[in-house]
């Protein structure tokens, strides 16, 4: 482990991270890159304490989140094959946002869920993982 100052800087630096992640669904997702920077530039300065499992914990959910964000606009690509059929092209555009809105409100919810949960681990200054289980 590292000494006791390297430590609150990296449980403070944690937080801050857990913060932008929250704040980046208010920023369409540009909070969450700057965080994933920090999270890879920081990531060998937290390595050994419980912080790393944080930042595992951090990127994970960037590249989750980021995966079903990408799902969610694919039923898109189905309206370049309706054609010249309007009631087709209006069906499937209803049907795409429908699924595309369902699927990103499920993702922000899913990314303020992993972030407080995180929070809630932080503050107990506990790793996000026991035993090594990611």
């Amino acid at each position: 482990m590292n000494n006791v100052i390297d430590q609150n800087g990296n449980k403070s630096l944690t937080l801050v991270l857990y913060v932008l992640y929250i704040c980046a669904i208010f920023t369409a997702g540009i909070l969450a890159i700057v965080a994933l920077i920090i999270n890879y530039i920081k990531r060998p300065d937290v390595k050994g304490t419980l912080y790393e499992s944080h930042f595992t914990w951090q990127i994970h959910t960037f590249w989750w989140y980021l995966f079903w964000n990408i799902i969610a606009f694919i039923p898109f690509g189905f309206l370049f094959f309706t054609g010249d059929n309007p009631e087709l092209f209006a069906g499937t555009a209803v049907g795409a946002s429908s699924f595309c809105i369902a699927v990103i409100i499920i993702s922000w919810i899913w990314i303020v869920y992993r972030a407080i949960l995180g929070l809630v681990r932080w503050r107990e200054n506990k790793p996000m993982y026991e035993n090594n289980i990611q």
